[in-house]
C-alpha cells in the first residue's frame, strides 16, 4: 500500500492508474478505523479497480467545544488495518495540505434543506465541514465511486444531494451499518465510553427497534412513537437530542401515506454522544 501526505503525489499516481484503464474508488475516512470502515474497503473492491482511503481529522466540521483537539488520531494502527484489507493507497494530507490558506477563510459548501435540524441542531458547523472537505475530496481524487456508511444518515444524504446538485460524477455507493454483537453501532466515538456506558449503549438501536416494531404493527401516530422512544432512551440512562421519523431521501416530517422512512436518533450517554439510525418499510 502507497501512503501519500500531498495532492500532487496523489494525482500522480491516481493518473498513472487511470491510464491503465483503471476504476478509482475512494473511501474517505478521518481514521480511528474499525471494522466498519474495512468493510467500506472491501466493499469498494467489488466496484473499482483501486481503492483510496483517506484519513483526515477534518477541523471544518468541528464547532466550538467539540472535540477535534482530542479526536483520535491512530495513523500507525490504521494503516497496518489498510494493509490488512489490501487498500492500495492511503492519503493523510496535513490540515495545511486541505486548506492552504486556513480552513477559517477557505470557500464552504453548503447544502439547504437536507443540512438542517436533526444532527445540524447541536451540531451546527458539521454538514457545511463534511460537504467542503468531501467536495475537496473529490477534485483531488476523481474517483468513479466513493462508499459511505449508513450510519450517518443525515450525512450521506447531504453528500448524495450535494454530488447531484454540483453533477460531480461520482457514484454515491451506501454500505449499511456495521454493529457489534449486541446490536451497537460501530463508531470511533464509542471508545470515549466507560465500561459502564458501554452496557447501557446498546439501547439506542433497542429504541430504534421498538419504534420500527409498532411501525410494522400498522401504528401510524409518529409523534407518539418518537415521544416513546426518547422516553425509552431517557429512561435507560440517555440524554436524547432527537428521536424522529423521516422520509428517507429528503429527511422532511414523513406522511403516513409513505412506504418507506427511516428513523433517526442521536443521545448523549455521559460525555460521548451517540447517532443511529433504522430504515422501515411501511408496506403491508
Amino acid at each position: 500500500m502507497l501512503t501519500v501526505d500531498s495532492i500532487t503525489e496523489l494525482r500522480q499516481q491516481v493518473s498513472a492508474w487511470r491510464q491503465q484503464g483503471q476504476k478509482i474508488a475512494l473511501v474517505p475516512t478521518m481514521g480511528n478505523l474499525h471494522d466498519g470502515h474495512l468493510r467500506l474497503v472491501e466493499q469498494a473492491k467489488q466496484h473499482a479497480d483501486r481503492i483510496v482511503v483517506s484519513i483526515f481529522v477534518n477541523p471544518l466540521q468541528f464547532g466550538q467545544g467539540e472535540d477535534f483537539d482530542s479526536y483520535p488520531r491512530t495513523l500507525a494502527a490504521d494503516s497496518a488495518k489498510l494493509e490488512q484489507v489490501a487498500a492500495d493507497l492511503l492519503f493523510a494530507p496535513p490540515v495545511e495540505e486541505v486548506y492552504p490558506r486556513g480552513h477559517g477563510v477557505a470557500t464552504q459548501i453548503e447544502v439547504p434543506e437536507v443540512s438542517e435540524g436533526l444532527c445540524a441542531e447541536s451540531r451546527p458547523a458539521l454538514f457545511t465541514g463534511v460537504a467542503t472537505v468531501v467536495a475537496k475530496l473529490f477534485n483531488m481524487v476523481q474517483p468513479d465511486c466513493a462508499l459511505f456508511g449508513e450510519k450517518d444518515y443525515q450525512q450521506l444524504q447531504v453528500i448524495r444531494r450535494m454530488v447531484a446538485d454540483l453533477c460531480f460524477a461520482v457514484e454515491i455507493i451506501a454500505v449499511p451499518t456495521m454493529r457489534e454483537a449486541d446490536g451497537l453501532a460501530m463508531s470511533s466515538r464509542n471508545g470515549y465510553l466507560s465500561v459502564a456506558e458501554r452496557e447501557i449503549a446498546p439501547q439506542l438501536y433497542q429504541a430504534l427497534q421498538l419504534v420500527a416494531q409498532g411501525l410494522a404493527q400498522g401504528r401510524r401516530d409518529y409523534a407518539a412513537l418518537e415521544q416513546e422512544g426518547g422516553e425509552f432512551l431517557a429512561a435507560a440512562g440517555f440524554v436524547p437530542e432527537y428521536f424522529s421519523i423521516r422520509q428517507t431521501d429528503s429527511l422532511k416530517v414523513a406522511k403516513q401515506d409513505m412506504a418507506e422512512v427511516v428513523i433517526l436518533a442521536a443521545a448523549r450517554l455521559g460525555k460521548t454522544r451517540l447517532i443511529d439510525n433504522l430504515a422501515c418499510s411501511l408496506v403491508e
